[in-house]
């Protein structure tokens, strides 16, 4: 070792012994823990990316959605098998909720109102509760939660099943074929379910109000009749429409990119009621602020 110095040959030093003989220090090797990474500060920015992400799948769904159908008669065909399931099988739900609903607005006005307000106001009540919030809103969103989680669990059905992949490779649109009549048929029928709620609860907010003693029939009768405006039923049918959409369109969207089985349908099927009422509450609060304000 002391020769290679002299010489100033270059020689490498494999011995440890040499290296502390050449003044070399040995280190002993140092250990680096891993940097851990954070992600809660980038929480917030991966959720908007999978909020932003969402929007945009959906409304490339919409798109291949409203495109001018192949075939007519097969596409009419759909609409009206979709107003009967949509429609006439929920008729029975709103009835019922309707009723009981004008019943309690109408025993629950007479109780607050306790003689020294006049008796017409319970009339008054009654209207205008079905007509400006419970009709047009809750009738809403118990179809979503009846017609929505069908809707999801039927599409994601056959998208699990590979029926979806089926009409792919036939040239059909599935989009147009399976989404497209349901939200026609949503759109169209939902006003009238909501017509029928308003009048049922009406009807049966005076019903009880005779028969309980409560409101007379001509104080009930005046007390719809005290500040009535047409522009509340326009505003209500407007929410209507957007509510039927939002409904039929949004459970279509979780159905359809449905995956993995039958446990996935059924998480599907439950993303898409939630969703469904939580766009709904959105849109009316949107849509009261621009229509009566």
């Amino acid at each position: 070792m002391r020769a290679l110095i002299a010489t100033g040959t270059k020689g490498k030093c494999t011995d440890d012994k040499d290296r502390q003989q050449m003044g070399f220090r040995l280190h002993s090797t140092r250990k680096y823990e891993p940097v851990r990474f954070n992600p809660l500060p980038l929480a917030p920015y991966l959720s908007l990316m999978r909020w932003m992400f969402h929007i945009g799948r959906y409304v490339r769904l919409l798109a291949r959605s409203f495109r001018r159908p192949e075939k007519l008669n097969v596409f009419r065909g759909l609409v009206m098998t979709e107003l009967e399931s949509i429609g006439l099988q929920s008729v029975g739900i709103v009835a019922l909720l309707s009723v009981f609903m004008g019943a309690v607005i109408c025993l629950q006005t007479a109780h607050q109102i306790g003689g020294w307000i006049p008796v017409y106001t319970i009339g008054f009540t009654v209207r205008q509760t079905m007509i400006l919030e419970f009709s047009p809103t809750l009738i809403p969103v118990i179809l979503a939660g009846k017609v929505g989680s069908n809707i999801a669990s039927q599409i994601g059905t056959m998208r699990v099943t590979e029926q979806i992949d089926a009409l792919e490779i036939m040239g059909v649109n599935s989009a147009n074929y399976l989404i497209l009549p349901k939200i026609i048929a949503g759109v169209f029928i939902v006003p009238f379910l909501v017509v029928f709620s308003m009048a049922l609860g009406v009807g049966a907010g005076a019903w009880i109000g005779v028969a309980t003693g409560l409101s007379p029939l001509a104080d009930f009768e005046y007390g719809m009749q005290v500040d009535f405006r047409v522009f509340d039923v326009i505003y209500a049918l407007i929410k209507t429409l957007v509510f039927g959409f939002v409904l039929t369109s949004v459970s279509a969207y979780h159905g359809y990119f449905a995956e993995g089985g039958a446990l996935e349908v059924g998480k599907s099927s439950t993303k898409a009621v939630v969703w469904s009422v939580v766009i709904i509450m959105i849109s009316n609060l949107a849509l009261t602020q621009m229509l009566l304000n």
